[in-house]
Parts: C-alpha cells; structure tokens; sequence
C-alpha cells in the first residue's frame, strides 16, 4: 500500500485540511481523494492531492 497526501486551503493560505489516504494505485488513490473531498465539502476550495512520488493526483485553485 502507497500513502497519498491531500490538502486544503482557504483563499488567504490558511491550511484547513490535511489527511493521508492508503491505496494501492493511483487510480484507486484519486478515487478515494474524490470521496474524500466530497465528503469534507472540499470540492470548492483550493486542493491538491499527491501520490509519494509527487506526482499530482487532482488539484483545484
């Protein structure tokens, strides 16, 4: 299992959300990250979701 890093901002930088997801893949990472996201009502708000090789999974500014 791969740990991916998922993030969340307000418009001035302040950090709101910072969770870890465990996956086996890429796509099932970005599956769960989406999930993640709607969940939290994240969607709006400024995120990025990365794999451990840095690899940008989804993003919105």
């Amino acid at each position: 299992m791969k740990i991916y890093k998922l993030t969340a901002y307000e418009q001035t930088g302040k950090l709101i959300a910072e969770e870890t997801v465990t996956a086996l893949n890429d796509d099932e990472a970005k599956e769960k990250g989406q999930a993640l996201l709607e969940e939290k009502a994240l969607l709006d708000q400024t995120h990025r979701f990365v794999s451990p090789d840095g690899k940008l999974l989804l993003f919105h500014s």
